[in-house]
């Protein structure tokens, strides 16, 4: 289990302001190992109550939180990873589990027995609130992610753009998705994550570009069109 703890911020941010953050980021800091040519491609399988709790929970603001989410990156990966984000005040706590793919398509499925045969207690913790509370797949999101490092404080930026979903399939791996966008074409989702606090050279590329703090996630941006905002 990878285990994470550290601040994030998102903020939505335009195409143009995207290209010239991007221009002042490739002189300040590394480019994420998966990044290509236009970046690399996530996509993520959210999972929640009958009645949609973590979707409330974070629609209503509450500071303790959590959502549970299957993520990958090729349909034709052979694993996918397991992970629970959870808001604890300022800081976000990620865990996360590498699962085989056979497995992470039982849990597609609704049947979370797989997690049992894992040695780690993190598949049991998350065995045991899934299968209580009923979680059942809800909404598959997906989106092209340009990412940048630092090693200082484990300064993360991303750049997520063609944020897209559906909530008619939750076959992770399908090469073929019925996705709709969610976001304006010329809008991207900024997050900047970090331990402590952000370098002042890194702070002053950021604060070159207009930005808008977003106070809602790409699940619910998903979510939201069906649920509305009250859920």
């Amino acid at each position: 289990m990878n285990d994470v703890l550290r601040q994030e911020k998102k903020y939505s941010i335009n195409l143009v302001d995207s290209f010239r953050l991007r221009r002042r980021l490739d002189e300040v800091m590394h480019g994420d190992r998966h990044n290509g040519a236009a970046g690399y491609v996530i996509r993520s399988l959210y999972f929640d109550t009958p009645d949609d709790q973590d979707f409330r929970d974070k629609t209503d603001g509450l500071e303790l939180r959590r959502k549970i989410r299957l993520r990958a990156y090729s349909p034709g990966d052979d694993f996918a990873m397991l992970e629970m984000k959870q808001k604890q005040g300022p800081y976000q706590r990620k865990r996360s589990l590498r699962l085989s793919r056979e497995d992470a398509q039982s849990l597609c499925r609704g049947d979370y027995r797989p997690l049992l045969g894992y040695p780690d207690p993190f598949a049991d913790e998350c065995f045991g609130l899934m299968h209580c509370r009923c979680y059942r797949p809800k909404a598959i999101v997906e989106y092209h992610r340009w990412a940048y490092v630092a090693r200082e404080n484990h300064i993360r930026i991303t750049l997520d753009s063609q944020v897209c979903a559906t909530e008619s399939s939750c076959e992770l791996f399908s090469a073929q998705l019925p996705l709709y966008p969610v976001m304006l074409p010329f809008q991207l989702v900024l997050e900047v994550k970090y331990n402590g606090f952000l370098l002042s050279y890194i702070k002053d590329a950021l604060n070159d570009v207009e930005r808008s703090e977003l106070s809602v996630s790409k699940y619910c941006l998903a979510r939201g069109l069906t649920l509305g905002p009250e859920g």
